[in-house]
């Protein structure tokens, strides 16, 4: 059942703070159904940044995130065998990442969510880093720290961590959610140690399945959570403007876009339940034939996620 209209603000670019920038979709939030509005996606005329304007006001946070939001308990219990599968990938990639840090390194997740990854570094990094998280919202934040996790609830902007601290950041499936992107990435070079880095994951507006559904179903917009989306141009041009210096931006492999989008419009064609549940974050033959798709595409540069790493000057 779908509930009231939420209260809606407009905004400007996130990078160039313009107002100039066309319609490129529209669509629900076919996943969580926590609202009856139409939300458009938009494209800015002068950096290319793809954000949702109007968008929720931030007062509605706790209504377009509900309880059962994926991030705030990703489990094996709830996912099984998938579960499985995206833990040795993504501990695979993080630890690839961490192969230059020094043995007491410290590690700073932003948008920590349940502690997923972190839980993976502490399972398989160096037992001498120290690990810390970030998240604004306090249930995700009671479930990591359930895990032994150190939390620090809030956002980076408002904690006032302690300056050039930290070797190592990440922003995993993070940035697109984001009030203020500059001013986060702005607080992250804060408390990074000089030549530290920063990891963004996030998704990709350059790959085809953004060409292919952008109208109206493509999973990254997650609908009416996503707020602002990049390619490797737009993410770019903000780091730049935060001051980072761009190590790599490159494109990574993901099925859950391909997955969503099929799902989000067998969700609008009232499609029955059965084949809609078998495109969700638990359908292990439709992830799977999807990753082998997106595998392909990785080869060419058009991989479904975006991964960009920064360093502080």
């Amino acid at each position: 059942m779908e509930s009231k209209p939420l209260k809606l603000t407009s905004v400007r670019c996130c990078i160039c703070n313009a107002d100039d920038a066309q319609p490129i979709g529209a669509g629900k939030d076919y996943e969580y159904r926590t609202s009856s509005d139409v939300f458009s996606a938009m494209r800015c005329a002068s950096c290319g940044l793809v954000y949702l304007n109007p968008r929720p006001d931030v007062s509605e946070f706790e209504f377009i995130y509900p309880p059962n939001y994926h991030a705030f308990d990703f489990s094996e219990r709830d996912f099984g065998v998938v579960y499985k599968i995206r833990s040795r990938l993504e501990a695979k990639r993080l630890l690839s990442l961490c192969k230059d840090l020094p043995t007491d390194a410290r590690i700073l997740d932003v948008g920590c969510g349940d502690g997923f990854h972190l839980r993976l570094l502490k399972r398989y990094g160096k037992k001498s880093w120290t690990l810390e998280g970030v998240d604004v919202d306090k249930r995700a934040v009671g479930m990591a720290e359930e895990s032994g996790l150190k939390i620090h609830a809030g956002s980076i902007e408002e904690l006032r961590l302690s300056e050039n601290s930290y070797d190592l950041t990440f922003m995993i499936q993070t940035i697109e959610h984001l009030e203020k992107p500059f001013e986060s990435l702005t607080a992250i070079k804060k408390v990074l140690k000089p030549r530290g880095k920063l990891v963004i994951v996030t998704d990709n507006t350059d790959a085809l399945d953004f060409k292919i559904f952008k109208r109206r179903y493509w999973g990254g917009y997650h609908f009416p959570r996503h707020w602002n989306l990049f390619n490797k141009n737009s993410l770019a041009k903000l780091a730049a403007k935060a001051g980072f210096e761009i190590v790599e931006v490159k494109t990574i492999v993901s099925p859950v876009n391909w997955v969503y989008s099929i799902h989000n419009a067998l969700v609008d064609w009232n499609a029955p339940r059965f084949l809609i549940n078998r495109f969700t974050l638990k359908s292990i033959v439709s992830l799977s034939a999807f990753t082998m798709l997106d595998i392909v595409l990785q080869k060419f540069g058009r991989g479904a996620l975006l991964r960009a790493v920064l360093q502080k000057p």
